[in-house]
């Protein structure tokens, strides 16, 4: 993986965690980061299992909001589990 392509997965961890922050509650970097991550792998997976295509043109955003919907889902599974 050369350098670009991780500072670029990176910043879509910690925007998609931000994001997500919003809706679930939570803060700080390290927590962004770590959920928008976690979130992008769960929100990639499950948008090619049920082949979501959002069509916005943008193929940053739509990586984005995959990653903040995943990282929804995550950080909601793990208050359920924790």
């Amino acid at each position: 993986m050369d350098t670009k392509a991780l500072v670029t997965w990176l910043i879509i961890g910690v925007v998609a965690g931000f994001l997500a922050s919003f809706v679930v509650g939570g803060g700080g970097l390290i927590r962004y980061l770590v959920t928008g991550l976690i979130g992008s792998v769960v929100g990639g997976y499950l948008a090619q299992h049920f082949n979501v295509k959002l069509g916005l043109g943008n193929e940053m955003l739509e990586q984005i909001i995959v990653a903040a919907a995943g990282a929804i889902i995550v950080v909601i599974v793990a208050g359920i589990i924790f």
